[in-house]
């Protein structure tokens, strides 16, 4: 028997075995960019499809009544109903439409009861002249408020983070990241720690002999407004505050020499330059807080119903066919505002930074100067930003070690119980804790690579990459609850296939496919601006010495942008840690609860335990993402 060189086979097998590696190696980034698009299609579109599609379907018809219903309760859309309801009586409808845009920012006086609920709701009322908001309104309502206030918290520290120099400022700059970092239902436990009877204010009133005093109970809609700006104005002053160290100093100066004061050289000159920046974070602000879900789920509950919450609300009752119509409504308007948004981003990729950016003055470089005006209603500031930023998560952390007699260690001692007894309660800390970082590694490696492949073809795909870029991004637009109906009536249901077969994808899979979409496009956020500034002389020198297209990504591109990668990863875990919208549908009754879902369970009945396990949330949350952003940061350059 003759070997097989001598037969000619091995070389021949060779030549075979490396034309088909050289053939996979060039046409790598293209497979790759089909296996993640074949991954958003199951993962994502398909159950947002299913949601979108149960709502136009009734008994398996095609059909507009739920969407009718819904349009044309005042429930829902308040005066706007008789508007829906008879659409060529436009013109007699004119004075309720202007009453119903002024009861978006004109407050109430008689409370409305919803249906099935033995309470009244305080948003839903009528206002002066007789004028209903609905659930949309009343949601447009909060989100108006809230973006008001995250501007108005915002623009201060901007002001403050651009124009002055102090002790600590890049690490204040570096804390804007908090509303990508904390978990929601998290920031929704420090307000409960803060603000609720037996929370952090009213012990400080207490030493003087008052209280305590129903903060929440008064005026539920303030606190939730004070915890949207608590999230989002470190956005607004990030925005805010790249856009002021853009402004050219020559500019301003050029202004003051042709006799224009401060004030008119700020205003005419600053200003417009600032204005896009200040939209752009109000926009921003808007969407995250119409589309809000669980500071009010834990803080307001179904007496400050937004539509997320009713949304929820309807799934938990099995009403699938009225979530989804909800859900669809929500979510057109959610993508009307993100498409703009994603339309002013990339008109502002081509600028470029300043060549002079305006000069930073000491903050406080006397005494004397520190009783300036100003300087003091930079310290006024400073205590408001204390009490709102640091007071909430203080208060959460001091009281999980605090009862109404003092210190304590009551309530990890009832998590301890919790864990020990084990199978008579339905909710153990040590798993959800376990659960939370499972599914955050799991989420870490689908995310990550899907949002690099998004990042390279968007970049590399010219004209066509704005559409990828805008279909990539639908999960900015769509919130974790829709999401989660989607996975739920799809996947998790199950999707017949030819041949009595069935698609099913249920318990952890769905949870990481879910975590997984919610968190690659903050990836694709963080890698793709540094892969569009990268010269492409650097990759045609690769390929001109024989490397292809594939290898000239990973041996050039990507660690050059390795940063990116970094920054990204951290994102997509820290969102993993704390998404709660999408995570409270899938885990069910199951064993499949995350830390955030366990703060939320325990709130229902104890709050002094909620508390403390939304301590231990935040001390994974913060060591998780120094862990993967000091071990990522290895293989940068």
């Amino acid at each position: 028997m003759s070997r097989p060189e001598a037969t000619g086979w091995t070389p021949r097998f060779r030549r075979r075995s490396a034309a088909a590696r050289d053939w996979l190696e060039g046409h790598a980034l293209t497979l790759t960019a089909l296996a993640t698009a074949a991954v958003l299609v199951v993962m994502l579109y398909l159950p947002v499809g299913i949601v979108f599609v149960e709502a136009v379907l009734a008994e398996g018809r095609l059909t507009l009544s739920h969407v009718a219903d819904v349009l044309t309760d005042p429930f829902y859309v308040g005066v706007l109903a008789d508007v829906f309801a008879e659409p060529l009586a436009l013109r007699s409808h004119l004075s309720g439409l202007a009453g119903w845009i002024a009861a978006i920012s004109v407050s109430a006086s008689l409370e409305t009861p919803v249906p099935g609920l033995d309470v009244p709701i305080p948003w839903l009322r009528v206002d002066v002249p007789a004028v209903r908001k609905g659930l949309f309104g009343f949601t447009a309502y909060q989100a108006t408020l809230s973006t008001i206030a995250s501007v108005a918290l915002g623009l201060p520290a901007a002001a403050v983070l651009a124009n002055y120099e102090f002790r600590g400022r890049q690490t204040i700059r570096s804390l804007t990241i908090l509303p990508f970092v904390l978990p929601g239902i998290m920031v929704a436990v420090g307000f409960y720690a803060m603000f609720g009877r037996a929370g952090t204010l009213n012990a400080l009133f207490g030493f003087v002999g008052l209280g305590p005093f129903p903060f929440i109970e008064w005026n539920p809609l303030a606190i939730v407004i004070v915890a949207h700006a608590f999230y989002n104005a470190p956005l607004v002053a990030r925005v805010t505050v790249a856009a002021w160290e853009s402004v050219d100093a020559r500019a301003v100066e050029t202004a003051r020499g042709l006799g224009a004061s401060p004030r008119r050289a700020f205003r005419d000159v600053v200003v417009p330059q600032l204005l896009p920046a200040i939209l752009t974070g109000a926009l921003l602000t808007f969407i995250f807080t119409f589309m809000t879900f669980p500071i009010v789920l834990a803080l307001g509950g179904l007496k400050l119903a937004t539509v997320e919450v009713w949304i929820y609300d309807r799934v938990r009752r099995l009403a699938y066919g009225e979530a989804a119509t909800l859900a669809v409504l929500e979510t057109l308007l959610s993508l009307a505002l993100t498409y703009a948004y994603l339309r002013y981003e990339s008109a502002q990729a081509g600028l470029a930074r300043a060549s002079s950016p305006p000069p930073r003055e000491p903050l406080f470089p006397d005494v004397r100067t520190a009783l300036s005006p100003r300087r003091l209603a930079i310290v006024g500031y400073g205590i408001v930003a204390l009490v709102v930023f640091v007071g909430p998560v203080a208060s959460l952390v001091a009281g999980s070690v605090t009862d109404g007699g003092g210190l304590t260690l009551d309530h990890y001692a009832f998590l301890l119980e919790r864990q020990l007894e084990g199978a008579s309660y339905q909710t153990l800390p040590w798993t959800a804790i376990q659960n939370s970082l499972l599914f955050g590694v799991a989420t870490l490696a689908v995310a990550v690579p899907m949002g690099v492949v998004v990042s390279v073809v968007t970049t590399r795909a010219g004209r066509g990459g704005a559409v990828v870029d805008a279909l990539a991004m639908l999960p900015l637009a769509v919130s974790g609850v829709v999401f989660g109906i989607g996975l739920l009536r799809g996947l998790v249901f199950g999707i017949p296939l030819p041949g009595g077969w069935r698609f099913q994808l249920t318990g952890a899979g769905a949870i990481v496919a879910a975590h997984a979409v919610a968190a690659y496009p903050f990836v694709t956020r963080n890698v793709s601006p540094l892969l569009s500034t990268l010269d492409p002389a650097m990759v045609e020198s690769a390929r001109a010495l024989g490397a292809s297209r594939y290898r000239a990504l990973v041996d050039v591109e990507l660690p050059l942008v390795a940063s990116g990668i970094v920054a990204g990863a951290a994102f997509a875990f820290a969102i993993s840690i704390g998404e709660f919208s999408s995570t409270v549908i899938l885990a069910g009754g199951g064993d499949t609860y995350t830390m955030p879902v366990a703060v939320e369970r325990y709130l229902g009945r104890r709050s002094g335990p909620a508390i403390a396990m939304g301590t231990v949330l935040l001390v994974v949350t913060a060591a998780s993402f120094v862990v993967v952003d000091r071990v990522g940061g290895r293989f940068e350059r």
